[in-house]
């Protein structure tokens, strides 16, 4: 193999994150094909970065190279391996359902040279697919992959439309899964019903991270909840805030009362400087 100088992007069919791998094409342009060596096998990929020189490379991790840019016999193999990845899910399934084993499988792929089929798989717990490999071994003939994913990486797989109405970010353009918690809905003040703040995956949806910063900067500029007024002999208590509307409830002991944030800022000015007299 040629020595390596430059490293670039690509991304696989199953995925929408760009891993990179290292060539001595520094030719190549985004949407160029190529047969990449992968944990996987030979693999078709596609370039979503392009080619950069291996002076810049500062990860640790060992760089798998580019073969060669896809040929059409190359692309051949691949649609017809993508066939018989569809007839491989049928068949496993067919071999799980008589071994009764808790598991579902809901992916696989063949290496471009058929050596290896690997075959993605959920489950609650796991699974001893000993006697399933054997099965499987004699019906495919080749090398067996079971992995086990989790149920971000299945909606990621699968695909589908979130409750916004446009394809899942998972399977869209999100490179990374970050852990969210309950309190990133807690800061945007949203109803706590998990069932509607849950996506395809059964976690809470990924979309919680996109504006929890900017609630965090926003309520800054508010009162605490609790926080006392007075004016004209009564007490008044912050009850609620509205972000969007930049309102305040201010509480008093005969009922409720919404203000607009700057009259309140206004007010809780005017009265700082009567103090300061």
């Amino acid at each position: 193999m040629a020595e390596i100088t430059h490293y670039a992007g690509v991304k696989f069919s199953n995925s929408g994150k760009a891993y990179y791998f290292g060539t001595n094409m520094s030719d190549l342009k985004i949407g160029d094909k190529i047969v990449a060596e992968s944990i996987r096998g030979l693999q078709v990929g596609e370039i979503a970065i392009e080619p950069v020189s291996i002076d810049k490379y500062k990860s640790e991790l060992e760089l798998k190279p580019i073969i060669r840019k896809a040929t059409e016999d190359d692309l051949l193999i691949y649609r017809e391996n993508q066939k018989r990845s569809v007839e491989a899910m049928e068949i496993a399934m067919k071999e799980i359902n008589k071994l009764g084993l808790e598991m579902r499988p809901i992916d696989a792929e063949y290496a471009l040279d058929g050596s290896k089929i690997t075959i993605a798989y959920v489950a609650d717990d796991r699974v001893d697919f000993r006697e399933l490999l054997k099965v499987l071994a004699a019906r495919f003939h080749c090398r067996i992959e079971l992995r086990q994913v989790g149920s971000r990486d299945k909606a990621k797989m699968v695909g589908g439309i979130g409750v916004c109405g446009l394809p899942l970010c998972c399977a869209t353009f999100l490179t990374s899964m970050e852990g969210i918690s309950i309190n990133r809905a807690k800061n945007q003040m949203l109803s706590l019903n998990i069932p509607k703040l849950s996506g395809h995956c059964g976690k809470l949806i990924c979309c919680l991270l996109y504006e929890d910063d900017a609630y965090t900067e926003l309520k800054k500029d508010f009162p605490h909840i609790g926080e006392i007024y007075s004016k004209n002999d009564i007490q008044y208590k912050v009850g609620g805030i509205n972000i969007l509307s930049r309102m305040v409830k201010l509480e008093y002991e005969d009922g409720f009362e919404f203000v607009n944030l700057e009259d309140l800022k206004q007010y809780k000015h005017q009265q700082k400087q009567w103090k300061d007299r």
